[in-house]
């Protein structure tokens, strides 16, 4: 089986500079919409394979999975229409905190309900909703812990594992903290671990699962799809 992990198209809170005005759930920018349709042309091509696999005519995707956050569903939307299938909700792949804000002082940390069944229904017609996904919102509860969302990569590594034997290339459309716990609990790098796998917006990971087991991060963080203009700007090293 073949993983391949996407990160969401730049979103309102990413492009922030005074992270005092995040949002909960927020909307792609301008700058997101371009990556996304860039990224969904990439994926639709082929590009995402090797040269052998498109010789062959293996292209696309078995199955295709977003988590409900707003900026991963609008991500997967376009990727969905260019692959010929419809994003399939897989809730558990949501970004770390869940949908919250930190209005500091005494309030603190708030957490909201994020989109309910009826929302995204409307708002993404094509996407299948799983059961779960309730009129009260798929969220609707407090902040998640750090450590929370360590054992919620765990257990999302551990049904990817059991998946292993399966011939097929799966999609996640997902975010970049989880990415980066997800990578980290299929190699056994959790809980704990001060590694951070960094992913720009739209990148997208490579993973092969063997029968035994055995991972292979094949490549990370691919971002050539985009134009240097769409690109995020590059960390400068701290002197």
């Amino acid at each position: 089986m073949d993983l391949f992990l996407i990160r969401h198209g730049e979103s309102s809170n990413n492009a922030l500079a005074d992270v005092s005005l995040r949002v909960a759930d927020p909307e792609l920018t301008e700058k997101g919409r371009d990556q996304i349709e860039y990224a969904a042309e990439y994926m639709g091509k082929g590009l995402h394979l090797y040269p052998e696999e498109r010789e062959e005519g293996q292209l696309g995707l078995d199955r295709l999975y977003c988590s409900a956050m707003i900026r991963a569903m609008h991500t997967a939307e376009p990727i969905g229409r260019a692959l010929g299938m419809a994003p399939e909700i897989w809730v558990d792949i949501h970004e770390t905190g869940g949908v919250f804000l930190d209005h500091g002082g005494e309030r603190g940390k708030v957490g909201y309900p994020g989109q309910t069944r009826a929302d995204i229904t409307e708002r993404f017609p094509n996407a299948v909703v799983p059961a779960t996904v309730s009129e009260d919102g798929w969220w609707n509860k407090n902040m998640e812990e750090w450590y929370e969302g360590q054992g919620r990569a765990i257990a999302v590594a551990a049904d990817l594992l059991a998946r292993a034997g399966e011939h097929g290339r799966i999609g996640l459309v997902t975010h970049g903290n989880f990415m980066s716990l997800l990578i980290q609990a299929l190699g056994n790098q959790l809980p704990g671990g001060r590694g951070i796998y960094e992913h720009d917006n739209t990148a997208i990971t490579r993973i092969a699962f063997e029968p035994d087991n055995t991972i292979l991060v094949e490549y990370i963080n691919r971002i050539e799809h985009l134009p240097d203009r769409l690109r995020m700007p590059r960390r400068l090293p701290v002197a």
